[in-house]
Order: structure tokens, then C-alpha cells, then sequence
């Protein structure tokens, strides 16, 4: 099943407000961004990422070819080179999110996109709304609230549970 990190701005704050903001990226293996890499990472607005490609596979290509190595291994090594893009691109997804002040809300495991939308907005939502019921609590610095548990079963008649039903007999 796939994984999926979501992330929402700082300064807009984690709110109803921000929700339309928010950002699912898939955890794994791009296969298009092994494919088209640096038009990959362009439409993900990832501008410094796609500047880096750029310079990393232009200098990688003419070290090689003032090397003189053939063109068999310089293919083999850009073959290499986005296989590496297509493993590391939601890393690369993630670093730039966290450069533009966004933070990680949740971390959803889900079959499709919108599964894990579906999931963590009922998480989400459910967080939102016990936070705002017991804020007052939170802010005071006060215990957190309790729920009600099951009283537990009455002890027997004398009292003492164990292998040795009377204090101090002997062993």
C-alpha cells in the first residue's frame, strides 16, 4: 500500500482555512520523473531541484566525455543518474515543502490519492474537533481530560487475590 506524507503551510496555520492547501505527496518510486526529470520536477514547482539536475547531469556528461569514455557508458550512467531521480523525487518533494516553511501533518496509508485524502481528513477532523472542545483545558495547563473506565470486578470475600489467601501463612 502506499504511503503518503501530508503537508500544510505554517504561516496560513492547520485550520479550515488552510485545507484546500494542503499537500499529499506519494512515498516511492516516479516513474515519471525517472522519465522526464527535469519536466518533472518542473511542473512540481521544485525550481531548485530542477536547476540542480540540470547542472549535476550537464557537469556529470562533459566530465565523462572529456574523460573519453564512451557513449555507451555515459548513457549507462544517466540511465543510473534518473533511476536515482525517480527514487529520491518525494524526497525532493518533501525538502522543498520544508524550505518553503510548510511542516509534515500526518502520515496516511492508503490504496489511492483519494483514500488517503478520505483518511486523513477524518483523522484530522476528529483532532480539530476534540481540540477545540477541551481547549480551555489545554491552555490552562491543567491535567488532561479522563474517560469513564469500567469499574473493575469486586474482590472476593477475604479480600486477597493470589496464591497465599492470608497475610504472613506460610510458604
Amino acid at each position: 500500500m502506499p504511503v503518503y506524507t501530508v503537508h500544510g503551510p505554517i504561516t496560513g496555520g492547520a485550520d479550515l482555512r488552510a485545507t484546500d492547501r494542503f499537500v499529499f505527496v506519494r512515498d516511492g518510486f516516479h516513474l515519471w520523473a525517472a522519465v522526464f526529470g527535469p519536466v518533472w520536477l518542473a511542473w512540481h514547482r521544485l525550481w531548485l531541484a530542477t536547476i540542480g539536475w540540470i547542472v549535476v547531469m550537464s557537469a556529470i556528461d562533459v566530465a565523462m566525455v572529456n574523460l573519453g569514455v564512451g557513449t555507451a557508458t555515459i548513457f549507462f550512467a544517466d540511465c543510473l543518474l534518473a533511476l536515482l531521480l525517480g527514487f529520491e523525487a518525494s524526497s525532493l518533494h518533501r525538502w522543498t515543502l520544508s524550505r518553503r516553511k510548510w511542516r509534515q501533518l500526518d502520515i496516511v496509508v492508503a490504496d489511492d490519492f483519494e483514500a488517503a485524502e478520505r483518511r486523513f481528513f477524518e483523522r484530522w477532523g476528529a483532532r480539530q474537533g476534540s481540540v477545540g472542545r477541551n481547549q480551555s483545558t489545554v491552555d490552562r495547563g491543567a491535567p488532561p481530560p479522563t474517560r469513564d473506565f469500567p469499574r473493575p470486578p469486586p474482590l472476593p470475600a477475604g479480600g486477597i487475590i493470589g496464591l497465599f489467601p492470608e497475610p504472613g501463612a506460610p510458604r
